[in-house]
């Protein structure tokens, strides 16, 4: 019996989104349910080859992969995807904070207006050439010498002032995201910070409240976002991840990458000191060669190394969030290099804070696949549950890829529709000092020696 596909505006509670990582590329569909949960009704993966620390650097390659991930999943729910949902992260990712104020006419209470205003006021610090800021995030306000304030909507004063962080991107890596979903068949509806989306799917209220720092291990890329108070504080991509464990395995032992990559995930460990010494495993030799013994000991030094380097960056960007002493709920460990035998022991011993692992699996409703309970899918599952709550706050986000600068928002009744594309004459109203406070969390710490494909 043939099965009619349905096309996704024909479902329109069914949420898509793709996880283009660096070592997986990863389609997932799900529905928002009535209780406001999610659904998960399809999750399906391809090996990634195109896409190297989080930054797609072969176009063709990664298109042909996000192809078979989302022909996996048509046929295997019959349906015809159409608009996703897609995650960023790489080396490129920067973050900053600003802090702006703006002067409130007498005897007049702040409106939504007046946040707006300052809210779109950060869109128009200077950055460098080439980069896109993708995401304000505000953190508190002050109302005249009130501190703290987290929703200045009604409260009289003269002056507003508030404090934001910002994430910055790379236009071109942006841009290099959005052909390959385009020739891939799809829409991209939006792109979303892979740090962020990894919160939305293993940190709990409770712990954004207390202070906790999520680290993401992925293949090419380690995320890092803390939060205190019930808001994020800082975010970060370290462009080092499991992969460059695998490098180092494969060097140290003289081995194939594939064999490395099965010694790190079947016997690697995090800590050398309690691994035990007598214990080997062989490795076949290639052809006309002797097979080779490798300790276990040996290789959890190896892996001990690397993973002690990851984790003092990881501390350098906790530093400088400022929150260390603030981080009541401790580290939150997901992704796949989460489940690194030790790994949590090892992060608790060099940062002095609480380590437990993250599963994406507590925010589900209905019927919970298999890898719903696996660190490695927490960014994708937390795709689709930032996408839930994506309407809202795109209708104050400016376009990432239009042409047009974000404009002052007037009055409803005095707000004309614009055509997308054209740039039209900047208004001039009071503000105080955006381009104090400006500080850049990682810029300048590592090279860049990838080219991207333009």
């Amino acid at each position: 019996m043939h099965k009619r596909k349905l096309n996704m505006n024909q479902e329109s509670n069914l949420i898509a989104a793709i996880d283009i990582g660096t070592t997986k590329i990863v389609t997932i569909v799900g529905r928002k349910t009535e209780q406001g949960k999610l659904e998960l009704l399809g999750i399906e993966q391809v090996p990634s080859t195109g896409v190297k620390r989080g930054v797609v650097l072969n176009i063709e390659e990664t298109v042909s992969a996000i192809q078979d991930a989302v022909m996996k999943v048509e046929e295997k729910l019959k349906i015809k995807l159409s608009d996703v949902y897609v995650g960023i992260a790489g080396q490129h990712i920067k973050s900053l904070r600003n802090k702006g104020y703006r002067f409130i006419e007498q005897h007049a209470e702040i409106t939504q207006l007046d946040v707006d205003q300052l809210y779109h006021d950060n869109y128009k610090i200077p950055i460098e050439a080439g980069e896109k800021i993708m995401h304000v995030i505000p953190q508190d306000y002050i109302v005249d010498s009130e501190t703290g304030v987290k929703n200045p909507v009604g409260m009289s004063g003269r002056r507003l002032e508030g404090n934001f962080h910002i994430v910055l991107g790379r236009i071109a890596s942006a841009k290099n995201i959005q052909k390959c979903i385009k020739r891939a068949g799809l829409n991209l509806k939006d792109l979303i910070l892979e740090p962020l989306a990894s919160s939305k799917s293993v940190l709990t209220e409770e712990e954004k409240e207390a202070g906790v720092v999520l680290v993401d291990i992925g293949g090419g890329t380690t995320d890092v976002a803390v939060y205190y108070d019930g808001i994020i504080r800082h975010t970060a991509v370290i462009p080092f991840g499991g992969n460059v464990v695998t490098g180092d395995i494969k060097d140290g032992c003289s081995v194939l990458y594939k064999q490395a990559e099965s010694l790190k995930v079947q016997f690697g460990s995090a800590l050398g000191e309690i691994t035990r010494e007598d214990m080997v495993v062989t490795i076949p030799g290639m052809a006309g060669w002797e097979p080779k013994e490798i300790s276990f000991r040996s290789l959890a030094y190896i892996i001990q190394a690397r993973m002690e380097e990851i984790i003092d960056y990881v501390n350098l960007q906790i530093e400088t969030s400022g929150c260390y002493d603030k981080l009541g709920a401790g580290i939150v460990l997901t992704g796949g290099g989460g489940l690194l035998k030790n790994l949590a022991q090892l992060i608790k011993y060099r940062t002095g804070l609480d380590v437990r692992i993250g599963l994406p699996d507590q925010f589900l409703d209905g019927s919970i696949p298999e890898k719903a309970h696996m660190p490695m899918y927490a960014t994708s599952i937390g795709l689709l549950l930032s996408a839930m709550e994506k309407p809202e706050r795109s209708l104050i986000e400016p376009e990432l890829f239009g042409e047009v600068e974000p404009m002052t928002p007037k009055p409803p009744q005095q707000n004309p529709v614009q055509k997308k594309g054209r740039r039209k004459e900047k208004k001039e109203y009071k503000t105080g000092d955006l381009f104090g406070s400006l500080k850049k969390s990682i810029a300048g710490i590592f090279d860049e020696r990838d080219t991207e494909m333009e």
